[in-house]
């Protein structure tokens, strides 16, 4: 087991002070220096972007985020060019990553499944001051999000499903950041997701405070919408099978241990368990494959209640957002835990 850390980040204010702070706090920083290292070698042939397209594109969908990354650039002493190819969610190969979500008659529960050197280790809540809604949820690639909730009792988590036959458009965590920020239910999340180019073959699964549901899929060339009172997702299509990788068998073998257990009327504790505890089929260590599973979280849209915990058979942290949102402050600064795995994440010298 590795001892990991996610550091408990808690800002309200406006996007370009926001950024700016990112900025400072990662300059000259682990997570900074890992992934120059860690993409240098896919640089030049996949982190390709034309500025003023990107520039068109963030700002027509969340144009505050776009302050964001101004802060970002101007706190690292770069040029708005470096700040994009690093944070502007919009070109990247993705790896391939593994992912399961659950929902139940009030919540959605997800284990988010990558390689251990591309983690972050950032939960971050922020209350924006110049436009688009607070949220609360881990950070990828800092501006991103890979599941969260926001303010209007909105959830999202995304699962991996192909790269092949990719396009120009925007990757999963930006379009997580998106849904986030700016869509205050499913049907507005829906409309963003058809509406939006997108780079390669993710599912997004969304609930909100009303006790709508859905799950997205969507690829570079088509956006089907699945309704269902209890979604459960992986790695695979429903609809869209022609996008699907040659070989699901894993993708199965979780969406079933899924299936078989999550019964109406299962509570988020319960199923929390049943996504974290390796013994059940779901939780992944299949690290080395980019592929192990690194956080498992939950979020209930009508209390606006979530839950956190890094690794396996962990007990989440609880954070009450909707106390955060009317002006607490939460005395927690890092979230801990282990992992079945020797590689470190990226928030640490490798």
């Amino acid at each position: 087991m590795r001892d990991v850390y996610a550091d408990v980040i808690q800002f309200r204010g406006n996007h370009y002070d926001f950024g700016y702070k990112q900025g400072l706090k990662i300059k000259d920083g682990a997570i900074l220096t890992n992934r120059l290292k860690l993409w240098a070698s896919r640089r030049k042939h996949h982190l390709l972007i034309e500025k003023n397209q990107v520039e068109t594109q963030i700002k027509r969908y969340a144009p505050f985020v776009w302050e964001e990354l101004v802060g970002l650039s101007d706190a690292l002493e770069w040029t708005i060019d470096e700040a994009l190819v690093e944070f502007g969610g919009y070109y990247l190969e993705y790896g391939r990553s593994g992912c399961s979500i659950l929902t139940g008659d009030t919540f959605l529960v997800r284990n988010y499944d990558n390689a251990p050197q591309t983690y972050e280790g950032r939960y971050c809540l922020f209350q924006p001051t110049d436009g688009g809604y607070a949220t609360i949820g881990p950070t990828m690639q800092i501006t991103g999000r890979s599941d969260g909730l926001n303010e209007k009792g909105l959830t999202m988590g995304y699962n991996f499903v192909n790269r092949i036959g990719s396009d120009t458009g925007f990757i999963c965590n930006m379009i997580g950041r998106m849904i986030l920020e700016m869509c205050s239910n499913v049907e507005e999340a829906i409309d963003l997701l058809k509406e939006i180019p997108h780079r390669h073959s993710f599912s997004y699964i969304l609930a909100d405070g009303s006790g709508n549901k859905a799950i997205v899929e969507a690829s570079s060339r088509k956006v089907m919408v699945n309704r269902t009172n209890f979604p459960i997702c992986t790695n695979h299509f429903f609809s869209l099978t022609e996008e699907n990788r040659y070989r699901m068998e894993e993708s199965n073998i979780r969406l079933d241990a899924m299936k078989n257990k999550a019964t109406p009327g299962l509570s988020k504790e319960d199923a929390f368990k049943l996504l974290n505890d390796p013994s059940q089929g779901v939780f992944s260590e299949k690290y080395g494959a980019w592929a192990g599973t690194l956080h498992t979280a939950w979020y209930e849209p009508s209390s606006l209640e979530t839950g956190f915990a890094l690794g396996p058979n962990r007990i989440p942290i609880i954070f009450p957002f909707k106390d955060w949102l009317s002006g607490s402050k939460f005395p927690i600064r890092k979230i801990k835990g282990a992992i079945p795995t020797s590689d470190g994440f990226v928030n640490e010298l490798l």
